[in-house]
């Protein structure tokens, strides 16, 4: 379900498996609620992933604390990076992905010209085998279902995530790769590479990984 990165005094850090609900359902323990019995330890949510999604996911353990990474989340001093696997050729193959998002059929989401309260992307894509490619998206707000509805608009839906038109995989392909923030006066980097999928951990994915190194090392265009 999970494996811990790392356990500091006021926040963990875990990976959590792809398939697994944040919250318990059905009589199942989700993710949250399952390190707290394992931890014996009150939690506190301060961002979420859907259940296909797999990687990192950072808990509160404190009250104070949580309301330090809720603000440092909504003025947008975390910063997250994820990896995405889709099949064909995108409408760009690296830049931005901006606008509105609404509802849409079947608990889906679909994005907007509109940009009132918009959905930021920013990406970077390399070619893989077999008409792959790896995706490297760096949100920039926090909407439901964002990465996916992003990809989606490129004309790639992600490998897997048949709700928004995915080809059939043995997984959805998108994982939460990087999480980096100050935090108490000390800088903090987290990074984990996906362990489950078999495009993933496919060679010619771990060659692009280690071409790419650390994202924060890229050099990251400014909007326009």
């Amino acid at each position: 379900m999970y494996r811990v990165i790392a356990n500091e005094i006021d926040f963990i850090v875990v990976s959590k498996s792809m398939g697994v609900h944040f919250h318990s359902q059905s009589g199942t323990a989700g993710i949250m609620a399952q390190l707290e019995l394992d931890l014996n330890i009150k939690l506190y949510a301060v961002h979420r992933l859907d259940s296909p999604t797999s990687g990192l996911l950072l808990f509160a353990k404190t009250t104070k604390a949580a309301a330090e990474f809720t603000h440092l989340l909504s003025t947008h001093q975390v910063q997250k990076y994820y990896l995405a696997i889709a099949k064909g050729k995108p409408k760009k193959k690296q830049g931005w992905v901006i606008g509105d998002m609404g509802k849409a059929r079947r608990s889906m989401h679909k994005l907007l010209r509109t940009q009132l309260n918009p959905a930021i992307t920013q990406f970077f894509s390399y070619s893989l085998n077999n008409g792959l490619r790896l995706y490297l998206l760096k949100p920039h707000s926090g909407k439901t279902h964002q990465l996916r509805v992003a990809l989606s608009s490129l004309s790639v839906p992600i490998l897997g995530d048949e709700l928004y038109g995915g080809e059939g995989a043995d997984r959805t392909y998108l994982h939460a790769y990087c999480l980096s923030f100050t935090y108490s006066g000390h800088d903090y980097f987290f990074q984990d590479e996906p362990s489950q999928g078999h495009y993933f951990t496919c060679s010619s994915t771990q060659s692009a990984l280690q071409d790419i190194g650390n994202p924060e090392s890229l050099a990251w265009p400014r909007r326009k």
